[in-house]
């Protein structure tokens, strides 16, 4: 049987394979003898006729419907009456050898079969032949129900699943970063498992106000929207930066339910979070001390700097001069951040207004009360609090202030030093910042729950993993 030439298709039904697409493979003439011809033919599965016309040095078979065993031992030729055996009918897997179905008619009719020796030695060569008119056997159709039964119960359940407003907008650790500021899928799934046993006994925020601290609080009816859907809009708000208006076209419910949810999520989480002690012990913070530190300040217990958020200025004078900045030119407020040298967040202190000082927003945060004597206290020029920290036998690291026209050398040096470790606090507060509800000024609606959100927002960047300095 010949080679093919450039120009060669498999007349195989279902295969498109050519010469031109599959150079690797080879193309066969059909046999020039009548009888292998028909097999071949039949193998196919098509009849010669008016639309299958088998012309010599045209009509070809790929050489994938051939096993390795037909070819002739290293040539490329195959071997005398052959056939063709791997189709995609039978997912080109070799079928057992069989009689035909003429031959196997003609036995059952008693006419002498070539192949009626092997029937007989090989009795399960007709076990294989499917019988269309047999029935299923006794209860394999109320398998079958069972089976569609449970199939559906299972495409139901994950319906159910997939409607979640998390798994619809978080489908990677990208889109769980940008949303809820967690750095993976994983972490916040731990965060969840941590808080949810509590979770599912919260109440209403506004249903709390109605029956008062005096009474014995009740968990309120199952929810419209889960109880992971609920944190998720908590941090659409908080993390995403979106507004109410927007998560609540996103989620569709009203703005009340969007609102309603954030002040719960909002005061839960600062109970939650903020029983979690977080001031690390002087033994914790010198076995977790950077080298850099242990070189500059080996007795350094925490890095303090004042953050500022700019919020909607009030209509009363009164308010509006405690809340005015003159450092930020606009109506503020103002928190104290504590970050030991390995970058973990140690202290946050509640909001003040913003024409607090550095060292009065100190005084009121109780952080002193934290201090041991010998302990090594790093902030800014601004933190003029060395009096305070001498009550508790404490040192305070700053930058030398200018006496002159300009620094001396070793005074430069110093400054330097003090900037190279203190700019760790400074990328903390990013990261707090990093969370786009303080992008725009902060609204007077939003002052009851403001310090629970900014608590929040500093206590959830011990979650984004370590802040280390360059070396």
């Amino acid at each position: 049987m010949a080679e093919s030439k450039n120009k060669s298709f498999c007349s195989v039904p279902r295969c498109s394979n050519s010469k031109q697409k599959q150079p690797y493979l080879r193309f066969h003439s059909f046999p020039a003898d009548v009888e292998q011809k028909k097999k071949w033919v039949r193998a196919i599965r098509r009849d010669e006729g008016t639309n299958f016309v088998i012309r010599r040095g045209s009509t070809f078979v790929c050489s994938m419907h051939f096993t390795a065993a037909d070819y002739a031992e290293g040539s490329p030729r195959l071997k005398a009456g052959v056939v063709p055996t791997r189709f995609q009918w039978n997912s080109f897997n070799v079928p057992p050898q069989r009689p035909s179905a003429f031959e196997r008619a003609s036995s059952r009719r008693g006419v002498p079969c070539p192949l009626e020796s092997e029937a007989v030695e090989h009795p399960s060569i007709f076990a294989n032949d499917h019988d269309y008119a047999a029935r299923p056997p006794a209860g394999a159709l109320d398998d079958a129900l069972q089976y569609i039964e449970e199939l559906e119960d299972r495409l139901q359940k994950t319906s159910k699943g997939s409607s979640s407003i998390l798994s619809r907008f978080c489908v990677s650790d990208e889109t769980i970063r940008y949303y809820t500021r967690f750095p993976s899928q994983q972490v916040f799934e731990i965060f969840w498992e941590s808080i949810a046993p509590s979770a599912t006994h919260l109440i209403y925020w506004t249903k709390a106000q109605r029956r008062g601290e005096a009474a014995i609080p009740t968990p309120s009816p199952a929810r419209k929207i889960h109880l992971l859907d609920e944190l998720f809009i908590y941090c659409l708000r908080v993390a995403a930066g979106l507004k109410e208006q927007v998560i609540a076209d996103i989620c569709g419910v009203s703005i009340a339910t969007v609102s309603r949810i954030i002040i719960t999520w909002a005061n839960y989480l600062f109970f939650v979070l903020g029983s979690v002690p977080i001031w690390m012990s002087r033994q914790q913070v010198i076995d977790s001390m950077p080298e850099k530190f242990r070189q500059y300040s080996p007795k350094l217990r925490v890095i303090l700097d004042c953050t500022e958020i700019r919020c909607e200025s009030a209509t009363s004078l009164t308010l509006h001069s405690e809340t005015f900045s003159n450092y930020k030119n606009t109506t503020t407020f103002k928190g104290l951040l504590g970050v030991a040298p390995c970058g973990a967040v140690t202290f946050i202190s509640s909001l003040f207004t913003g024409s607090i000082s550095d060292k009065e927003i100190t005084r009121q945060s109780g952080i002193l009360e934290l201090l041991e004597p010998e302990d090594e206290i790093m902030a800014d020029k601004g933190f003029i609090i060395e009096d305070m920290l001498a009550t508790k036998g404490a040192r305070l690291i700053i930058p030398p202030f200018k006496h002159g026209k300009q620094f001396s050398k070793k005074d430069c040096e110093q400054t330097q030093a003090i900037a190279r470790l203190r700019i760790l606090v400074e990328r903390v507060i990013r990261r707090v910042k990093e969370n786009h509800i303080w992008d725009s000024t902060v609204p007077l609606s939003l002052a009851g729950s403001i310090n629970q959100i900014w608590h929040n927002c500093c206590f959830m960047v011990n979650y984004q993993g370590p802040m280390f300095l360059d070396p």
